[in-house]
């Protein structure tokens, strides 16, 4: 079971990915984590792609690699959720070349929930989990590995902005491209959790 999880920020692609990680056993794989783990650790691939905090794209060579490294692993053999990729048409068609994928899922949200919900997000430092609005935390520590909570540079006002803009002009190209492949769900990502969730199952059981 090989799944794209696609949609705006803050659409809940991470949520969802980690919920069906859960219920069918496949690996989540959040290229923005990833990204994010190599920026902290310094790494040569970490000075390359610091560009993730200022809302830019990876270069696609880059990021192409990183994935294919990734799926390639083995628990990645029962399939996997890819979070966050592919992000441009060039991606898309070189994810083809790798491995073929069975299911295109796009949560779909306006510009103005998406911005309402980033703005209000936090992130841990250490397990990465993602508070929304309505979690209170208690000066600012992780209720999972009591790492420190933080509001990520993406999540601020001109990043959220940028990040909306690239979307639009490159990501969405993508969904007309696997709808034509007949691979693309949509779904409406503005309802709560867990009904998002149900519709996914239901879309997974096809």
């Amino acid at each position: 079971m090989k799944i794209i999880l696609m949609g705006l920020q803050g659409s809940g692609k991470g949520t969802q990915a980690k919920k069906i990680s859960k219920k069918y056993n496949i690996p989540h794989i959040s290229t923005g984590d990833m990204l994010r783990a190599e920026i902290a650790k310094k790494t040569a691939l970490g000075e390359r792609i610091k560009s993730i905090q200022q809302g830019e794209l990876v270069p696609d060579p880059v990021i192409i690699d990183v994935i294919k490294d990734r799926i390639n692993q083995f628990d990645c053999k029962n399939g996997f959720i890819l979070d966050g990729f592919p992000r441009t048409i060039q991606q898309a068609k070189s994810l083809d070349k790798i491995v073929s994928v069975d299911y295109v899922i796009a949560l779909e949200i306006q510009d103005s929930v998406a911005i309402e919900r980033l703005s209000k997000r936090s992130q841990c430092r250490k397990c990465n989990y993602i508070y929304g609005a309505n979690q209170r935390l208690k000066n600012n520590i992780c209720k999972f590995c009591s790492g420190e909570v933080y509001t990520r540079k993406d999540d601020y006002p001109e990043a959220i902005k940028r990040r909306l803009e690239i979307y639009h002009k490159e990501t969405e190209i993508i969904l007309r491209y696997y709808e034509n492949k007949n691979l693309l769900y949509r779904i409406n990502g503005e309802r709560s959790v867990e009904e998002v969730f149900d519709d996914i199952t239901s879309i997974l059981k096809k």
